[in-house]
């Protein structure tokens, strides 16, 4: 998830000896409030009045089953008779496809797509079979995961454990890569032999909301995913997110849609707020700083620029100017491609959030750089939310994600809860997938700031509105 990529600027920069923001621990009854409330985002609060952080709709909530999974010592077994994969195929390019797209045409082509998620439910002798059953049903399991952008695989037992979910796609004939920001040390492993990130379980983030995204940057995606979960949250909530890129970009607005394909659109993904009356030679020489010692360990096209949300002295590194829709490099589809759902401000402000003000995000067109208006996030909010799938992934369960199709994101939880996620690279074409591998000299800043991200409060959210 792309909520850590941030942190790298707090550890790294303060000023006047003070940090970029403040926590405000939540609660207890604030927490439960978080949960129970499933009311529409009142979208059109003001900032005069900071509007009230409200938890997003899902379309579709299916029920939990309760399904018993292992201990910790036991699902994190690894199966120590395979090679090591710490030295993984390196992300692969992002690879763009988005000129001359007749919307409306491609809103007609999105419209027929078939229904994302697929659900695949395992039998009894699904499961007394293993790994076998992956390999005996790889080609229809593969091929569904293209026709449908996600593939729910449900109730099997034998990804309940790290070395069961490796046995899994390695019979699906799926090669590991690195998470596209694992270059910035802001990605920690649960098993970094089997290429097995954890995702965000942090408590310092349970309170956090992570809207829907691709698993990308401008520079790296991913080709596919399988996120498994080997505990649900203990005292509730953690739902996954999973929408099709398609059916959003189907059911938009074309006003709006046509809007931010034509001025295309711009990410901040970090904040550094430097003191105004600092004269203009100063902060040249931080933005310098910046831009030549931090900005390349994101592996990502970042401009630094000066007070683009408004703020008098902050810093921001900005992502290259994208279109919002793009076309599947191997079905040809038009999908939403982009992670504007997670990251535009108006959105973040009125939900559940736990990220420091540091790592408070903006999108903005491309053109002026003027932040998305209120009516245009709106539009997003409400085309986004209404294809929203909230899995109740229980132990064992795995989503299969192709990563140009579906977007993903994690409700807010309480208790302990480990998820954790596989990224893959592309198998069937060595053009697209390169020939890097992943250096392991460059791991020492990971682990670094991951230390640092454990220490911060259990909960907190944003109070910068």
């Amino acid at each position: 998830m792309k909520i850590y990529r941030v942190a790298l600027l707090h550890a790294l920069f303060s000023v006047n000896g003070g940090t970029a923001f403040v926590a405000s621990p939540l609660s207890s009854s604030s927490s439960a409030n978080i949960l129970k409330t499933t009311t529409t985002t009142r979208i059109g609060a003001t900032t005069a009045n900071p509007p009230e952080r409200v938890a997003p709709d899902a379309g579709y909530v299916p029920e939990w089953e309760d399904r018993a999974g292992l201990s910790p010592e036991e699902f994190m077994d690894s199966d120590m008779s395979k090679p090591d994969l710490s030295e993984m195929w390196e992300c692969p390019l992002t690879l763009w496809d988005s000129e001359g797209i007749d919307l409306a045409a491609a809103q007609k082509q999105a419209s027929k797509a078939p229904h994302c998620p697929l659900e695949i439910r395992a039998t009894p002798t699904d499961n007394t079979l293993g790994a076998t059953y992956f390999s005996r049903n790889k080609s229809s399991i593969r091929s569904s995961l293209l026709k449908h952008g996600a593939v729910w695989l449900r109730g099997f037992d034998l990804m309940k454990s790290v070395s069961g979910h490796r046995a899994m796609y390695e019979a699906l004939d799926m090669q590991p890569c690195l998470d596209p920001l694992h270059s910035s040390g802001l990605r920690k492993f649960a098993s970094e032999r089997d290429a097995l990130y954890e995702e965000v379980n942090k408590p310092s983030l349970r309170g956090h909301y992570i809207g829907l995204h691709c698993e990308s940057t401008a520079k790296r995606t991913a080709a596919y995913a399988a996120f498994v979960c080997f505990q649900r949250a203990t005292e509730g909530g953690g739902r996954f997110l999973v929408a099709d890129g398609a059916a959003i970009l189907a059911d938009m607005d074309l006003e709006v849609l046509k809007r931010l394909y034509d001025r295309q659109i711009r990410i901040s993904v970090s904040n550094l707020d430097i003191p105004p009356a600092f004269p203009p030679f100063v902060k040249e020489g931080i933005k310098g700083l910046v831009d030549a010692a931090v900005a390349p360990k994101f592996d990502m096209d970042l401009e630094m620029i000066y007070e683009s949300d408004g703020k008098p002295g902050r810093l921001q590194a900005v992502e290259c100017p994208e279109r919002p829709i793009n076309r599947h490099p191997v079905t040809g589809l038009p999908v939403w491609f982009n992670n504007a759902h997670n990251h535009a401000r108006k959105l973040r402000d009125r939900r559940p959030c736990g990220v420091p003000e540091v790592g408070m995000t903006e999108v903005f067109y491309a053109d002026t750089m003027d932040p998305l208006t209120l009516e245009d996030c709106a539009e997003i909010k409400r085309v986004s939310e209404k294809h929203i799938t909230a899995l109740s992934m229980e132990p064992g369960d795995v989503l299969l994600v192709d990563n140009y199709r579906a977007l993903h994101g994690r409700d807010v939880f309480q208790g302990d809860r480990f998820h954790a996620v596989t990224w893959f690279t592309w198998d069937d074409n060595e053009e697209w997938r390169g020939d890097e591998r992943r250096i392991l000299e460059k791991n020492a800043m990971n682990k670094a700031i991951n230390q640092m991200m454990d220490w911060l409060p259990k909960d907190f959210e944003s109070d910068q509105s």
